[in-house]
């Protein structure tokens, strides 16, 4: 059967990666989870105090950024080391958003992305997927939802993890990255006019799935 490549962009806190883990094991893909790269420099940034661009587009030749299996998910390593665990607090998420627009950075990471997709058969999540790195994926997938929604998901997110979030703190934060995203000179997330758009503001995770295993046969019927 022949495979293809599955781009999923949108905003922060939309189940991007969650939808494209569910897809690749439904389809036998690859998963990549773009952000968590992108975490990765970020974490880097922060534990070697580089504040500015320069510093920072200096240092990218000593980052190794990559993937390993464990305990049956995804991690993304840097330089070796297992940085799963670290790299999903708010503090790294803001200071990737601010890394991500160094042009260097996205050079340096899309290089790999795009040699990661070479033989197809992948499900890559981001901000520039289906813009970007794979403009010439089969199936492009935009996610949204309303700024509230997203700010209550990643609320309850850090409140699971223990964390004494402010709902007004996080939602700002919510819709400062959704500025700087969209906004910033280099890739800027846009949605891709060939993507299909998928509100979930109201949508069960269920709900959610069974639409996206449907677009994803119903292009891959159109490829027979």
């Amino acid at each position: 059967m022949k495979k293809i490549i599955v781009a999923i962009d949108g905003y922060s806190s939309c189940g991007k990666s969650t939808i494209a883990k569910a897809l690749a094991s439904y389809a036998g893909y690859t998963y990549v989870d773009t952000g968590a790269m992108y975490r990765a420099i970020a974490l880097y940034t922060l534990r070697n105090n580089l504040t500015d661009d320069a510093a920072i587009i200096a240092a990218l030749p000593q980052i190794e950024v990559g993937f390993v299996l464990a305990n049956g998910a995804q991690h993304v390593t840097l330089n070796g080391e297992d940085v799963e665990p670290f790299i999903r607090t708010l503090e790294v998420g803001n200071t990737a958003s601010r890394v991500s627009a160094i042009k260097e950075v996205r050079a340096f990471l899309v290089a790999q992305q795009q040699k990661m997709g070479v033989s197809k058969g992948i499900v890559m999540d981001g901000r520039d997927i289906g813009t970007v790195v794979f403009p010439q994926a089969e199936l492009k997938l935009f996610l949204t939802a309303s700024p509230e929604v997203r700010a209550q998901r990643r609320f309850d997110e850090l409140v699971a993890k223990g964390e004494k979030p402010n709902f007004d703190a996080v939602l700002a934060d919510v819709n400062d990255r959704d500025y700087r995203d969209t906004h910033r000179a280099e890739s800027p997330l846009r949605q891709a006019e060939d993507a299909i758009v998928v509100d979930n503001s109201f949508m069960t995770r269920e709900q959610q799935m069974e639409l996206i295993y449907k677009l994803f046969n119903d292009t891959l019927d159109k490829l027979v």
